[in-house]
C-alpha cells in the first residue's frame, strides 16, 4: 500500500478496487449564501403624483410573520382580496425612491393590474420555488430556455 506525503491527499485502491482517500479529510464546499432580496423591474411601472414612472424595486423573502399578521388586519378581514396589498406592502422594500415607511399600501393600491399580477407571481416564485427564473419556449422555433422574470437582464421583463 502506498503512503501519501503528509499534508496532502492522494487516492488509493483497496482490495475490492474501490478508491480510498489517504490523507487529511477534505471539508465540504461552503454552501452558497442565502439570497433574501430580489431586484425586479415592473412591466409598466408605478406612476406617482408628479407623473414620474418608477419600475425598479426590491422584494425580500417573506417570513411566517409576514404571512400571518395580515390575517389579523381589519382591512383584510373586511375584504379578503386586500390580503395581496398588505402582504406586498410588507415584502417590497423599495420601489423607485420609495423605501420603508414611504412605501405604503396606497402605493401598492395604485399599481397597474399587470404590475400587481407580476409582483404576485414574483412573490410566489421566490417564496415557494426559491428563484425568479421561468421556463419558456419560443413560439417560432420551439427552442426551450429560461428567463429571469425579475427583469433587468437580457430577455427579462
Amino acid at each position: 500500500m502506498r503512503r501519501s506525503i503528509p499534508g496532502t491527499s492522494s487516492s488509493l485502491m483497496d482490495s475490492d478496487g474501490m478508491t480510498v482517500l489517504d490523507g487529511p479529510p477534505v471539508a465540504p464546499p461552503a454552501p452558497a449564501p442565502l439570497r433574501t432580496e430580489f431586484d425586479f423591474e415592473l412591466p409598466r411601472g408605478y406612476l406617482d403624483a408628479d407623473g414620474n414612472v418608477h419600475r425598479r424595486g426590491t422584494m425580500r423573502l417573506a417570513t411566517a410573520r409576514d404571512e400571518l399578521l395580515p390575517l389579523y388586519d381589519a382591512r383584510v378581514k373586511e375584504r379578503p382580496a386586500y390580503l395581496t396589498v398588505v402582504l406586498l406592502e410588507r415584502v417590497i422594500t423599495r420601489l423607485g425612491p420609495y423605501e420603508g415607511a414611504y412605501l405604503h399600501d396606497g402605493i401598492i393600491e395604485k399599481l397597474f393590474a399587470s404590475d400587481l399580477a407580476f409582483l404576485q407571481d414574483l412573490y410566489r416564485r421566490i417564496n415557494q420555488e426559491g428563484h425568479t427564473r421561468a421556463a419558456v419556449q419560443c413560439p417560432d422555433c420551439q427552442h426551450q430556455f429560461s428567463v429571469d422574470v425579475a427583469g433587468g437582464g437580457s430577455g427579462g421583463s
